[in-house]
C-alpha cells in the first residue's frame, strides 16, 4: 500500500485495525514517539521526583515522608484505574481522527492544565487534587501512545523501536531530573514548562503522524458485564502474559523504592544540604542520562539483530540490582555516583527491550483489545507507586529512619524481577 502504510499480512483481523507503518513514515513516527515519550518521562521524574518533593516540605517539613508516601498511594489508585480503562475505551473509540488519537491529544491538555495548576497551590491537599487530576488525564494518555507500537510496527522491529522509544524514556527521566533539580526554586516556571512541552508535543505528535479514521471499523458496543471481566487475563491460560507483568510488578517495585525517595536519601542519608541535594540530584541524572541512552540503543539494536528479548531483560535487571548496593558498600556521594552510572546501564537495557518483550506476551485470542491489555500491563509500573512508597515509608519507620532498608528492599525485588523473565516461552 502506498504512502507510507502497508496491511497486516495473514492477519483475519487486519481490515479492522491500522497499517503497519513503512519508510519515511516509520522513521517519523519513531521519532516522533520517542519525543513524546521524551517528555512525558521527562514530566513524571521532575515533577515527582524534585519538584512535589520540594513542595511538600516547604509546606509541612515534619511529615514530608508520610504526605509524599499518601500522595503516591492516592495518585497511583486512580492511575492504575485509568490506565487500563482508558486502553480499552481507546480500542473502542471510532472516529475520523482514529482510536488512539482522540485521547493523546485531549489527555496532553487537560493533564497540562492541571499540572500547571499545581504550582499555585498552597495546601497538601489542594496539590494533592490537582495533581491527582493531572495524573488521570497523562495515563488516559499514555497506553493510546505506547498501543501504537502494536498497531503500527511489526513484530521483527519491535526491538529496535522499544529500543529508540526507551532511550527517550529512560533519558526524559534523567533529563526531567536536571531540569527540575536546577528550576526547583522556581516552581512555577518549572512546572509551567513540562506542561507546555507536553501538551505541544502531544498536538504535534497528532499532526505529523495522522491515524487513520476508525469511524468505518466495526463498531464495539460496551457490555459492562463483558468489560469489566475482559480485565482479568488469567495466568493459567495465559503464564507468560502473567510472569511479564510479574516482572515489570517486581522491577518496579525496587525501582520506584528508591527514586522516589532520592531527594530524601540525599538529605537524610548522605547528609546534603538542601540546596546541595538539588544540585547533586540533578548531576547525578547527567550521569545517568549518559549510561542509560547508550545502553538503550546498543541494547534494542543488538536484540533485534540476535532476535532475543528475554537475556537483555534479565541482565538489565540483575545490573540494576548490583547499582543499589554501591550506596550501601560506600554511603557517601561516592557511592551515589557509582549508583547513578550503574543505575543508568541497567535501566537503559530493561526498558529498551521491555515494550518489545510486552507487545509480544499479549493474549491473541481476543484481536482488537491490545490498548486494554497493555494498559493492563501498565499497571504493573502503577501499582508499584502505590505500594513502594508505602514500604519505603513503613521501613524507615521501624528502622528509626535507616534508608539502608529502603536498598536491600529494592535490591530484593530487582532481582526478583530477572527470576520472573524464565519461565515466558512464546519470546526467546
Amino acid at each position: 500500500m502506498s504512502g507510507g502504510v502497508t496491511a497486516m499480512a495473514g492477519d483475519p483481523v487486519a481490515a479492522r485495525q491500522p497499517a503497519f507503518v513503512e519508510g519515511a513514515a516509520r522513521r517519523r513516527l519513531q521519532i516522533s514517539l520517542m519525543v513524546n515519550f521524551f517528555l512525558l518521562m521527562a514530566l513524571y521524574s521532575g515533577v515527582l521526583g524534585v519538584l512535589l518533593p520540594n513542595q511538600i516540605a516547604e509546606l509541612d517539613a515534619g511529615n514530608k515522608a508520610n504526605n509524599l508516601a499518601l500522595l503516591f498511594a492516592i495518585t497511583s489508585i486512580f492511575s492504575t484505574l485509568a490506565t487500563p480503562i482508558a486502553g480499552a475505551l481507546s480500542d473502542r473509540t471510532r472516529s475520523r481522527w482514529g482510536r488512539r488519537t482522540p485521547w493523546i491529544a485531549i489527555g496532553s491538555l487537560v493533564g497540562s492544565l492541571a499540572l500547571f495548576g499545581v504550582s499555585w497551590m498552597t495546601s497538601f491537599w489542594s496539590l494533592m487534587v490537582l495533581w491527582v487530576m493531572a495524573a488521570i488525564a497523562y495515563n488516559s494518555m499514555q497506553p493510546a501512545m505506547t498501543t501504537l507500537i502494536a498497531d503500527r510496527f511489526p513484530p521483527e522491529v519491535r526491538g529496535g523501536v522499544s529500543g529508540i522509544v526507551g532511550a527517550g524514556i529512560t533519558a526524559g527521566l534523567t533529563a526531567g531530573t536536571v531540569t527540575a533539580g536546577y528550576l526547583a526554586g522556581r516552581a512555577m516556571l518549572a512546572y509551567g514548562l513540562f506542561a507546555a512541552a507536553i501538551a505541544v508535543s502531544c498536538l504535534a505528535f497528532v499532526a505529523l503522524n495522522r491515524e487513520p479514521p476508525s469511524d468505518a471499523m466495526p463498531r464495539r458496543p460496551i457490555r459492562w458485564g463483558e468489560f469489566l471481566r475482559g480485565f482479568w487475563i488469567s495466568p493459567r491460560q495465559h503464564p507468560d502474559f502473567a510472569w511479564a507483568f510479574a516482572s515489570r510488578f517486581t522491577i518496579y517495585m525496587g525501582y520506584q523504592a528508591v527514586a522516589a525517595y532520592l531527594l530524601y536519601i540525599l538529605r537524610d542519608y548522605i547528609r546534603l544540604g538542601d540546596g546541595e541535594s538539588n544540585i547533586a540530584i540533578a548531576n547525578m541524572a547527567i550521569i545517568t542520562l549518559v549510561t542509560l541512552v547508550a545502553s538503550a540503543l546498543l541494547s534494542g539494536w543488538w536484540s533485534d539483530r540476535v532476535q532475543r528479548r528475554k537475556p537483555f531483560v534479565i541482565a538489565g535487571s540483575l545490573i540494576m540490582g548490583c547499582a543499589m548496593v554501591a550506596p550501601l558498600a560506600a554511603p557517601s556521594m561516592a557511592g551515589m555516583w557509582a549508583y547513578a552510572a550503574i543505575i543508568g546501564v541497567g535501566y537503559g537495557m530493561f526498558m529498551s527491550i521491555d515494550i518489545a518483550l510486552m507487545t509480544q506476551v499479549l493474549p491473541q485470542s481476543v484481536a482488537g483489545d491490545e490498548g486494554r491489555d497493555l494498559g493492563v500491563l501498565t499497571t504493573a509500573v502503577n501499582i508499584p507507586q502505590i505500594i513502594s512508597p508505602v514500604m519505603a515509608a513503613a521501613l524507615l519507620g521501624l528502622t528509626d529512619g535507616d534508608y539502608r532498608a529502603i536498598f536491600w528492599a529494592a535490591i530484593i525485588f530487582v532481582f526478583g524481577s530477572a527470576l520472573c523473565v524464565i519461565p515466558i516461552r512464546s519470546v526467546r
